[in-house]
């Protein structure tokens, strides 16, 4: 059995998707990453995958602790 966890890419505040890893060429699919953790939610989803994308281009946390 495989378990898929939908995923939320942070760059902004947003929720994006870089093109080919390019952090300058990005398209947010969410202005608010919030709403689209709790639409997964609603869709039936139990976990969620998050990454910080301006974290790992900065090498630093921007949104939050885990």
């Amino acid at each position: 059995m495989i378990t898929l966890f939908p995923a939320i890419d942070l760059q902004g505040g947003k929720a994006v998707r870089l093109v080919q890893g390019d952090f300058a060429a990005s398209t947010t699919f969410h202005e608010d990453p919030v709403a689209q953790a709790q639409a997964f939610a609603e869709d039936g989803a139990h976990a969620l995958h998050v990454v910080d994308l301006d974290g790992a281009r900065y090498r630093h946390r921007a949104w939050g602790q885990c």
